[in-house]
């Protein structure tokens, strides 16, 4: 028994040298043709770089994203002095039925029917107010994505004599380092800036 109980120990010994034997080598084969494969491709693309741009110049300085801002801005007010308006009669009907009440002029069925009224007026208001708000994000979502459109196709565009690998922006808290030999922010913003200016002249120019 105790011989049986040894061969069958040397056997398993065998079986797993011989398993760990193919495993290792296949291991680094297969790190090879990963070394091989990403050697391949930085002849082929040349060395890796990458390019980044400051989010909050391109901001400040974009004259599409100056008018958007511009446009939202415009937007808040109307909506704001919509809502302020009808608040305004809320509160002068309110007023009126107080003084009503308070000379005795409103019947108990009166009373009844100005309650009913000013609580569908209220309603009414925060029903209005929520359709506005959801509107202006609904056009605040179109023109981000407008800018985060014409950004995309300027830096592609770009990058066909740049060959960036990647494209970034910075933002604050994301990235500790920068090293600015790499800051295209000056480019982008102008870039930009003139096909803005040249797809308004082309507009102008097909007007009636």
């Amino acid at each position: 028994m105790l011989r049986l109980l040894l061969i069958w120990n040397f056997i398993l010994t065998l079986a797993v040298g011989y398993f760990c034997y193919h495993l290792f080598f296949k291991k680094n084969n297969f790190s090879k043709k990963i070394n091989a494969a990403l050697d391949d491709t930085l002849k082929e693309k040349g060395t890796f770089r990458m390019a980044y741009f400051e989010m909050d110049s391109v901001v400040n300085q974009f004259e599409l994203v100056k008018k958007i801002k511009s446009e939202l801005a415009k937007k808040e007010e109307e909506i704001n002095r919509e809502i302020d308006d009808l608040a305004r009669r809320l509160q002068q009907k309110y007023v009126f039925y107080q003084n009503q009440l308070k000379e005795g002029k409103l019947t108990e069925a009166q009373f009844n029917e100005a309650s009913k009224e000013l609580k569908k007026m209220e309603e009414e208001i925060k029903n209005r107010k929520q359709q506005l708000d959801q509107e202006y994000f609904e056009l605040k979502a179109r023109k981000e994505n407008d800018v985060k459109a014409k950004i995309e196709a300027f830096l592609k565009d770009y990058n066909k004599t740049k060959n960036y690998s990647y494209i970034i922006s910075y933002e604050q808290g994301l990235f500790y380092f920068k090293d600015t030999a790499y800051n295209i922010t000056a480019d982008v913003v102008k870039g930009l800036n003139e096909l803005y200016k040249t797809a308004g002249k082309i507009k102008q120019e097909n007007r009636p």
